[in-house]
């Protein structure tokens, strides 16, 4: 344990569970539900309202070898090469065998999935993907559809849940074990004000971190609050350099940031194609698949472009696809470009890459284990060795589904006893940063740490990061401290510089281009060295602590209890 902490209120209030799940997307409310069927009082924390996470923002669909002729094994090997050498096959195999009846037990929640004139579930493909398998719910709302069933399950089944609620800190017991998380109730719902749920079984689910960036296809509340937590708390994390930039995203403007309408691949999938100002198709003998070739490569090829015709964006071309197919497989799609005043149906859409998905996070075992006793990791938020360097099209909900249930199942198994929060005795709370701080992250981040990567870049990322570090800390020894106000604004942007300064310094350690990790001056891949993961946890003066692996393969989450 580090014994860091945010800076707050002690708790005002508490009350007690065998689990608390943080997080409302995919991986939490199946975690949570799964958990409330074996029996165990499951508490669910979200920081807006239940359906306002990510999961609902997914277009594309969830991945699973649910089609004729598809397997399991077929769906492994395209995860495989996605993920450029550093996924954990034995976790992509739990995947990819245990995801078709996991989607199939989501149906049964609730959750309606498109079909065709026979009544099979209709099936697509995405990048990456040799087979059509991607299943979708109203053309491109599957994440929405995901979203509406089991926020509905978690209803009907009278969950506790606690809203509007962003979670702050670990509470472990005198062993150093999980006993719970503090939490921080925005003026809504049963409670008010710093409080804790006291569980000794803590599962956090609360997805992405594309806030640290400025233009990302991530709701404003994804600011990594789950990694943070973790780190401060003494977990490791991993990969957290892969960052993957969705191609296609919706371009408004250099000077947009904040939140941009994604255009699901599946537009790619059903035969759009990338073209530059002339029309003139660009991803045609770059890979065999074209432009459904994996995210990274299709990121860097338009990146590629974009600098060669010194322009911010390229297009996305579907005219073909005729009005009828538009309002019925893509109305989400076609909505959104239509009220940014443009018109699929009738003109190329112009797309640029855009922060979408981290690949990395809070190392886990194939059970979501961290390494802190009792505290588990789910979804985007957890790094459980399933996208290696680069995530595969429509796997993450997958993930989210079939893991959720295997940590369940595991703390149905276990069940810890409930155990007394310990008295924290780690001196000196974090230095909070003032809320305008969150734009000049953004910034330096998107400069520094984006799309393309290199020495100088990361490292100017990293000493600005550091002077943000710096300043807050010398601001609270200062005679006259201006630190900012504890408050929602300044944990989020606090939140923010440390998942930043762990990233640039794990990017800046892996000195290869790999995946969705493209350093201009290590243009290539170099398996000998660099076939490794990078662990990265934080030392109690604060700083990352970059470890590399020996080899490909995790080491051991925790010695079996």
């Amino acid at each position: 344990m580090t014994g860091i902490r945010l800076t707050a209120p002690a708790p005002g209030w508490a009350i007690d569970a065998d689990v608390v799940v943080v997080g409302s997307g995919v991986a939490g409310l199946t975690t949570a539900l799964r958990c409330a069927a074996a029996g165990l009082d499951t508490v669910v924390v979200t920081k807006a309202r239940l359906d306002d996470g990510s999961t609902r923002w997914a277009q594309g669909g969830i991945a699973a070898a649910l089609g004729e002729g598809d397997t399991p094994e077929q769906h492994l090997d395209d995860t495989l090469v996605a993920g450029a050498g550093l996924c954990d096959e034995e976790a992509v195999r739990t995947l990819v065998t245990e995801g078709p009846d996991a989607v199939r037990r989501l149906i049964t929640t609730g959750a309606t999935f498109d079909t065709t004139d026979s009544g099979d579930i209709a099936l697509t493909r995405e990048g990456g993907h040799h087979r059509r398998r991607i299943a979708h719910a109203g053309g491109d709302a599957t994440g929405a559809e995901i979203s509406r069933a089991l926020v509905e399950a978690v209803r009907s089944a009278a969950l506790h849940t606690i809203e509007n609620a962003l979670v702050l800190d670990l509470l472990t017991d005198a062993e150093g074990r999980t006993a719970g998380v503090s939490l921080h109730v925005m003026g809504e719902g049963q409670h008010d004000g710093v409080g804790a749920v006291r569980a000794p079984s803590v599962v956090l689910a609360t997805g992405g971190m594309g806030q640290v960036f400025s233009a990302t296809t991530n709701p404003s509340v994804s600011t990594g609050d789950g990694v943070a937590l973790a780190l401060r708390a003494g977990a490791e994390v991993s990969d957290l350099e892969f960052v993957q930039f969705h191609p296609t995203v919706l371009f408004l403007g250099a000077d947009s940031e904040g939140q941009q309408p994604l255009v699901s691949e599946a537009v790619r999938g059903e035969g759009a194609h990338l073209v530059d100002a002339t029309g003139t198709r660009f991803m045609l003998g770059q890979h065999e698949l074209a432009e459904l070739a994996p995210r990274d490569i299709v990121a860097k090829a338009i990146t590629r472009q974009m600098h060669e015709h010194s322009t911010e964006h390229m297009y996305l071309d579907a005219r073909h696809f005729g009005a009828p197919m538009w309002e019925q497989r893509f109305p989400t799609i076609l909505a959104a470009c239509r009220a940014h005043g443009i018109d699929p149906v009738t003109e190329p859409i112009p797309v640029a890459p855009a922060a979408h998905y981290a690949s990395g996070g809070i190392r886990t075992d194939l059970r979501g284990r961290t390494t802190v006793p009792g505290l588990y990791a789910c979804g985007e938020v957890a790094c459980t060795g399933v996208h290696g360097a680069n995530r595969l099209a429509s796997n993450s909900l997958l993930e989210g589904l079939v893991f959720a249930e295997r940590i369940a199942a595991d703390i149905a198994e276990t069940r810890p006893p409930r155990t007394e929060p310990a008295r924290s005795t780690g001196g000196e709370p974090v230095a909070l940063l003032a809320p305008e701080t969150r734009t000049a992250i953004q910034r330096i981040m998107t400069r520094g740490a984006g799309v393309l990567r290199s020495a100088a870049s990361l490292a100017a990322a990293a000493e600005e990061l550091e002077a943000l570090h710096r300043s807050a800390a010398a601001d609270v020894d200062a005679a006259d401290p201006k630190d900012a106000v504890p408050g929602v604004d300044a944990w989020e942007v606090t939140n923010l510089l440390l998942v930043s300064r762990v990233l640039v310094a794990a990017a800046r350690e892996r000195e290869e281009t790999r995946g969705c990790h493209w350093r201009e001056d290590r243009p290539d891949r170099d398996d000998a060295h660099w076939r490794r993961h990078l662990v990265v946890r934080i030392a109690a003066d604060r700083t990352p602590v970059v470890h590399r692996t020996e080899t490909a393969a995790f080491p051991p989450v925790r010695a079996a209890d």
